[in-house]
């Protein structure tokens, strides 16, 4: 664990150089109404962490998931061009998230994807926008499948005209009770 540690700087530029990719999805979302995140374990807290970025820096309504919770009403959001961000970074559960990949696919959401280099090949058969990162421990994933969400978020508030510096409403500190 201390090495995969080690390794986290060298592998966070890595990520980093996904940027083009996102400006690119970033283009194409520009002008998305709703967005959804969605992840299982660890990834559900990477999707309410993604999902609050974007919504607060590009004034998108965003929510997170957690994909097992799908049918119990979460389902019935999804409509013909939807954009769900799935995560599928927790390798235990791997299989159950594209499960509800399927799901919301069937119901026209347009999917991006977030997966591990070693599932890449296995998501693109589901997915058309698959994102990676280098796979490592699992309880450092989180820590390395936010970055290219966070940046998906800043490129999308970039093309919108937002001020990414002081997003409207948040203050940076809480002065007042």
């Amino acid at each position: 664990l201390v090495g995969e540690i080690q390794k986290l700087p060298d592998t966070l530029e890595e990520i980093l150089k996904c940027a083009p990719t996102l400006k690119q999805l970033a283009e194409r979302y520009v002008y998305l109404e709703h967005a959804y995140f969605i992840g299982r374990n660890l990834d559900y807290a990477v999707a309410m962490e993604a999902s609050l970025k974007l919504k607060e820096i590009s004034y998108i309504h965003s929510e997170a998931y957690a994909a097992g919770e799908l049918k119990h009403g979460t389902i019935s959001l999804i409509e013909e061009g939807t954009l769900v961000v799935a995560l599928c970074t927790y390798a235990p559960l791997f299989d159950k998230a594209v499960s509800n990949i399927v799901e919301v696919q069937a119901r026209g959401a347009d999917v991006i994807a977030l997966t591990t280099e070693g599932r890449r090949r296995q998501m693109g058969k589901t997915v058309e926008n698959v994102l990676t990162v280098p796979d490592t421990h699992l309880i450092l994933q989180p820590s390395l499948g936010v970055i290219p969400l966070q940046l998906f978020a800043y490129y999308v508030a970039l093309q919108r005209g937002c001020d990414i510096d002081k997003p409207r409403n948040l203050a940076k500190s809480v002065t007042v009770e």
